[in-house]
């Protein structure tokens, strides 16, 4: 997967808004970025390595290295993403 580059686009009136309450927009954005993945890794690490323990077919070692952990999830026949989750949950699957 390649690195995935995101844009905000910000009007001259949503920038003064920010502006009222953020020393900087960019930075600001950055740390809540950083905080969205953090929090999502936690959770995806927890999901899956309570999965992984419970799996009787899986016997090999989780990896402690975050890439390595999470190729081998999103390698996994059931590893599904949110939107698919949500799609199959709008089907009643």
């Amino acid at each position: 997967m390649a690195t995935l580059t995101l844009t905000v686009e910000v009007t001259d009136t949503e920038q003064a808004i920010l502006l009222n309450d953020l020393l900087d927009i960019n930075d600001w954005l950055q740390a809540a970025m950083l905080g969205k993945k953090n929090n999502c890794w936690k959770r995806m690490q927890q999901e899956w390595t309570t999965k992984l323990m419970n799996d009787d077919s899986f016997t090999d070692s989780i990896p402690s290295n975050q890439a390595d952990f999470v190729a081998l999830i999103t390698a996994r026949e059931d590893y599904i993403t949110r939107s698919q989750r949500d799609a199959a949950s709008a089907l009643g699957v």
